[in-house]
């Protein structure tokens, strides 16, 4: 066999164990239950008057859990939680202060990630912002 060949057969060879080990990694496992709705509608508020709203979980996990970041989407949002690791069957909180600097409708992304997990949860801010 050529080397041009033998090294097709490797490409291929490798292309297909990668594939069949990517199958026996499990996805994350989904250890959070949001007790409140994940998005959040403030209605009708004043302009650079904050507002504020707790966003509820629990860990439904058998292990440990602890936040590694909370990331809002925009400066006006402020963002607090528990920096201690949340037992299992435990109930934590995700604090969250709006600030409009803006007239009119809004909708704010928060992306909650916690560790060992790469994928961030997806909470909502909405309103409107008076003139």
């Amino acid at each position: 066999m050529s080397i041009y060949l033998r090294t097709i057969h490797r490409i291929i060879t490798l292309t297909i164990l990668c594939a069949f080990a990517f199958g026996f990694i499990s996805p994350e496992k989904v250890t959070v239950e949001w007790l409140t709705p994940i998005t959040h509608d403030f209605g009708d508020i004043q302009k650079e008057v904050p507002v504020f709203h707790e966003f509820k979980f629990k860990n439904i996990g058998s292990d440990p859990m602890l936040i590694s970041n909370v990331r809002p989407a925009c400066g006006c949002t402020a963002t607090e939680w528990a920096e201690t690791p949340i037992l299992p069957d435990s109930t934590s909180t995700i604090s969250i202060e709006f600030d409009a600097r803006d007239e009119g409708y809004f909708k704010k992304l928060i992306k909650v990630y916690f560790q060992g997990q790469r994928k961030g949860y997806k909470l909502y801010i909405e309103g409107y912002v008076e003139i």
